[in-house]
């Protein structure tokens, strides 16, 4: 993490998985876990590619806007491209137009690709997004 990444943020700490599971990140403030991110190997069903995934990315609601998820993701990014992945891909759910704006800003792009997705009986298709990396 840069500096100028996340002020908010006093600390950010990488947790490497067994091996080809991915690389969990978590953001602390005053001691307190206040986002965590996770990304991988992209999922193609059971098979891999030699694209990277980002699995999951929260940060506590109350401090949105704080550039803790910012600096999560630019950390992912980094990682992912240093790995010498060609690109790295995320799904969102498609009526979260926060997430979207935010992923977008970031260089992401909604790629055409959609997964049907049901909570509690409720259809909540999700929308995958793409970003190239450069190495």
């Amino acid at each position: 993490m840069r500096p100028a990444d996340c002020d908010a943020v006093a600390r950010l700490t990488r947790l490497a998985r067994e091996a080809g599971s991915g690389l969990e990140l978590v953001a602390e403030r005053d001691g307190r876990v206040v986002g965590w991110g996770c990304h991988g190997p992209y999922r193609d069903g059971e098979r891999r590619t030699a694209d990277a995934e980002l699995y999951a990315l929260y940060v506590d609601p109350a401090l949105r806007g704080l550039g803790i998820g910012r600096a999560l993701l630019g950390t992912s990014v980094r990682a992912c491209a240093a790995a010498g992945h060609p690109r790295v891909f995320l799904w969102v759910l498609e009526g979260n137009a926060a997430a979207r704006r935010f992923y977008e800003r970031a260089g992401f792009r909604a790629d055409g690709a959609q997964e049907p997705f049901e909570a509690d009986g409720v259809a909540v298709p999700e929308v995958r997004y793409v970003r190239r990396l450069t190495v």
